[in-house]
C-alpha cells in the first residue's frame, strides 16, 4: 500500500531524515511517534505528497507519487489522501456539512452525491445535529470529528493525521481514539497517524519510532 524506500531529507545543513524505509499494509493503522524535532511531520508531508524528498522513492497504491508532475499529484492527492491536521483547518465562513463537502466538490463531483455522502458520513460521526452550524459554534472535538468526516467524503486510498490528539483534552482525545478504531474496523482505512501522544500505540496495529532522523520499529 505504502512503501518509503530510503528517504533523505535536509534543510541546509541539517539533516533531518537520514534514510527512512518502511512498508505499510492496506488496511494497517500505524502510528509513527517521535519527540518534537525528531523529523516525523517532515516525515508525513512528504509520504503524503505535501513535500518532496533529496532523495528516496515513495510509492502509494502502486504510484511513485513523487514522478508525478504538480497537476498530477494534486490530483492524486484529492482522490487518494485524506488529511486530518491538530487544528482542523476548517473553513470558518462555510457551514461543518459545506466544509466536509469541500474535497468532493474539489473533485467535480455531482453536488447532490457529495451533499448525501457528506450529511451520512456526519450521521455516522454523530454529527447529525451539527449540519448547519460554522466552526466557531462547535467544540473541539465536534471540529476534529467534521475534519474526520472531511478527509473520508472522497473514499481515500490513506488517511494521514498530524497531531491529531495535540490540541484536545482527555476527554475528546479518547474519543478520538475510537473514532481511529471506528475507521480502521468498519470504513476499511488505512491510517498513519503522526504524534508525540504515546497512547495512539495503544490503538495501532503498529509502531514506528522515529529517532535522530531514522525510524526504529
Amino acid at each position: 500500500m505504502i512503501i518509503a524506500k530510503d528517504i533523505h531529507k535536509s534543510f541546509g545543513a541539517l539533516e533531518v531524515l537520514k534514510g527512512i524505509n518502511f512498508t505499510i499494509k492496506q488496511k494497517e493503522f500505524v502510528a509513527i511517534v517521535g519527540a518534537s524535532g525528531a523529523g516525523k511531520t517532515t516525515l508525513l508531508q512528504i509520504i503524503s505528497t505535501l513535500d518532496k524528498p533529496n532523495k528516496g522513492q515513495i510509492i502509494i497504491d502502486g504510484v511513485d507519487i513523487h514522478t508525478l508532475s504538480p497537476n498530477k499529484q494534486s490530483e492524486f492527492r484529492n482522490q487518494k489522501i485524506g488529511f486530518i491536521f491538530q487544528f482542523h483547518q476548517l473553513l470558518a465562513e462555510f457551514s461543518a456539512l459545506e466544509n466536509v463537502m469541500m474535497p468532493a466538490m474539489i473533485a467535480q463531483q455531482d453536488p447532490q452525491e457529495a451533499e448525501a455522502k457528506a450529511r451520512d458520513l456526519m450521521e455516522r460521526l454523530n454529527l447529525k445535529d451539527r449540519f448547519d452550524h460554522k466552526p466557531a459554534q462547535l467544540s473541539g472535538g465536534e471540529k476534529q470529528r467534521v475534519a474526520v468526516a472531511r478527509a473520508l467524503i472522497n473514499s481515500p486510498s490513506v488517511i494521514f493525521a498530524d497531531e491529531p490528539t495535540g490540541n484536545l483534552d482527555s476527554k475528546n482525545r479518547e474519543d478520538l481514539h475510537h473514532l481511529f478504531k471506528l475507521l480502521r474496523d468498519e470504513f476499511d482505512q488505512t491510517i498513519v497517524i503522526v504524534s508525540h501522544d504515546h497512547d495512539i500505540e495503544h490503538i495501532a496495529d503498529r509502531t514506528l519510532h522515529i529517532v535522530d532522523g531514522v525510524i526504529e520499529e
